[in-house]
């Protein structure tokens, strides 16, 4: 069987890993950055305002435009390429957090600039975040590495971000305050810029067929990706599931966890602390699915994952347990966590044609990513409404339902078969 010549064979034949390591670093800084920045800004709000709502709010804000902005992003990602889109954003993501604790030392930063500067934040970082993920397949192929265990490295890395971020975001807060959080969250990003600018080559992305594609409209191309979105029922049906879970992990990082943490009296050192047992089992089970994640059935690992990463978290804090029980159950969850973007990743690069990867991927995220925006609305709301508990309940229910019912539609059967 024959075979495209890749990246790797166009270079003289010649294996570079400089490309991916590139990508995994930019991915890990950046990401980490994101981590701490997702401990820090609810933080700050939450202390200055005293509003589980606020709280909410501010992650619309932020999301709202980032999955408005990305499902957008497509044809400018192939136009411009993933290297310079990257860049930029990084760039302007670490510029506006900047001038948060500015504004504020200076008594300008208002709650509602606080959040427009969030919405503008969650702009740019749609844009990065998928250039950096289409950019993934053609780095494997100049380093020769199976897309799996590429993807399952990239999953690594924001595993060891969601284990770094939040125990230092915890541990850098509780001594120094949320803005000073905020200023370590803009150097992640520019330094996240230094790594794509130093790893990647600027031909990076420029294929043949995405040079050919930006010849055309940009509508057209936006509508030929939902063309090919409408098709992929596989792909549909696990954007619904992610969607409905990313909701509910929104409203537990953004409003549960911290209400939790200030009820129990954990504070934000708390929050690390379970937060960076969530990635150090997240650690664990991403390395493994880099090592054998080519060989195993996806189907019923993917599934179980989801099982052992969804519930457990929301019930545990409505248990009331010490906050070492709840870090024990985290871990836990993160093992089967790690498991579930690799999988979801290899997926979506062997089922989409190169050609279409960042209209369809921009699609598929924003839809993934839809429900977050709404999460911490929905959470702010109910936990005011209803008080923590029953929403810890309602929640771990619902995630639950959502990824057992999903393991039984017919289309998940399919997950197996698209690496044949």
């Amino acid at each position: 069987m024959s075979r495209r010549a890749g990246p790797a064979e166009d270079d003289a034949g010649r294996r570079s890993l400089r490309p991916l390591a590139g990508i995994l670093a930019a991915l890990m800084v950046s990401q980490t950055g994101t981590r701490i920045s997702a401990i820090a800004l609810p933080w700050f709000v939450l202390v200055t305002t005293g509003s589980a709502t606020r709280t909410g709010l501010t992650a619309f804000c932020e999301m709202a435009p980032y999955v408005t902005v990305k499902a957008l992003a497509g044809p400018l990602v192939e136009t411009a390429g993933p290297r310079t889109v990257s860049w930029v954003a990084d760039a302007v993501s670490g510029a506006v957090l900047t001038l948060i604790p500015l504004l504020h030392a200076l008594h300008l930063l208002s709650f509602w600039t606080l959040s427009a500067m969030a919405a503008v934040i969650g702009a740019a970082r749609g844009p990065g975040d998928l250039a950096k993920e289409v950019i993934v397949p053609e780095a494997a192929e100049r380093g020769r590495v199976p897309l799996e265990r590429a993807t399952g490295l990239a999953g690594t890395t924001d595993r060891l971000a969601s284990t770094f971020g939040p125990a230092a975001g915890g541990a850098l807060i509780g001594l120094a305050g949320a803005l000073t959080g905020l200023v370590v969250v803009s150097g992640c990003f520019a330094l996240g810029s230094v790594a794509i600018a130093l790893g990647l080559p600027r031909v990076m992305g420029h294929t043949p067929e995405r040079n050919a594609a930006a010849g055309t409209g940009y509508w057209r191309r936006l509508g030929e990706g939902l063309a090919f979105l409408r098709e992929e029922r596989l792909l549909l049906n696990l954007c619904i599931v992610v969607a409905v879970t990313n909701l509910l992990d929104a409203a537990f990082s953004s409003v549960l966890l911290p209400v939790w943490a200030r009820q129990s009296g954990a504070g934000p050192a708390g929050i690390g602390l379970v937060g960076s047992a969530l990635g150090i089992g997240a650690v664990g089970g991403s390395l493994v699915a880099a090592a054998v994640a080519h060989r195993i059935p996806r189907r019923p690992v993917f599934f179980i994952g989801f099982l052992v990463a969804g519930a457990p978290r929301f019930l545990i804090l409505a248990a009331g347990v010490p906050t070492g029980a709840v870090a024990a159950v985290f871990a836990v969850a993160g093992l089967g966590a790690g498991f579930l973007n690799p999988i979801l990743g290899a997926i979506s690069f062997e089922r989409v044609p190169r050609r279409l990867l960042g209209r369809v991927r921009g699609l598929t995220d924003s839809l993934a990513w839809a429900g977050i925006p709404l999460g911490g609305l929905i959470g702010g709301a109910a936990v005011a409404s209803v008080g923590l508990v029953p929403v810890l309940v309602t929640g771990g229910a619902a995630y639950f339902l959502t990824t057992n019912v999903a393991g039984l539609r017919p289309e998940s059967r399919e997950m197996d078969r698209s690496r044949m």
